[in-house]
């Protein structure tokens, strides 16, 4: 009876840590995602708190899950895990978008394939590389993009539009500018009424080749106004 009652107390100590092994793992990776979303949120992105706390959480519950069912069944203790990374690039694939030649989403994609590597670290007990790949990431995301800004190295959309008496003199001089400055028009958008002609574009390009347009357009004898409908960044 005494055995009985030791072995129990044993197997009660060592489901007691197994468990709470467990929780910690994935409290972990909840907060690591929790504070890569939180970023993406703040920047108003599309993936943002919930989506790469769920992402964080689940590859760290896919990690222990593949190493506790081969232990407790049999067989590869990463052949679940190793299924993390195809599901995520397919879900990184959907965030991507393309548009005439524009590619958007790129950033999230990369952010989700990373948040991903940072759940399996947490869900396989690397508490300090997935805190450091954390802090990594967030350094990326926050001090690396504004010093793009500063350097002027990161490509916007800047919308124009232009007027003139005819649509296709229009065209013609947008086409002619753009291919001296090595530049192609986006999302173009052409009304003609009485007389008078409208184009909207948009051209994708830094900040200097953006002035560098924008001097030519009002150099240009064949618009008769230029402005300038603001500027998007794309990811």
């Amino acid at each position: 009876m005494h055995t009985i009652q030791s072995a129990m107390d044993v197997l009660r100590h060592e489901m007691g840590v197994v468990i709470s092994s467990t929780i910690v793992r994935l409290v972990v990776a909840a907060i690591l995602g929790g504070i890569i979303g939180l970023e993406r949120e703040l920047r108003h992105k599309p993936a943002g708190l919930r989506t790469n706390m769920f992402i964080c959480f689940g590859s760290a519950m896919f990690t222990l899950l593949s190493d506790q069912l081969a232990g407790g069944f049999g067989g590869d203790h990463t052949r679940v895990a190793a299924q993390i990374i195809p599901g995520i690039g397919f879900i990184g694939a959907g965030s991507i978008l393309h548009s005439r030649g524009s590619v958007t989403g790129l950033t999230t994609a990369a952010t989700l394939f990373v948040v991903a590597s940072v759940g399996m670290a947490a869900g396989g007990g690397l508490y300090v590389t997935a805190v450091f790949a954390t802090v990594v990431i967030l350094i990326a995301l926050a001090l690396l993009g504004k010093m793009e800004a500063y350097f002027q190295l990161k490509a916007l959309a800047f919308t124009y539009e232009v007027t003139g008496p005819s649509t296709e003199a229009l065209l013609g001089e947008l086409n002619r500018i753009l291919d001296e400055e090595k530049l192609a028009m986006q999302q173009v958008h052409a009304v003609s009424t009485d007389g008078h002609s409208r184009v909207v574009f948009e051209v994708e390009c830094v900040r200097p080749e953006h002035d560098a347009l924008r001097r030519r357009l009002h150099q240009s004898q064949v618009f008769s106004s230029v402005r300038s409908l603001g500027s998007t960044e794309h990811e």
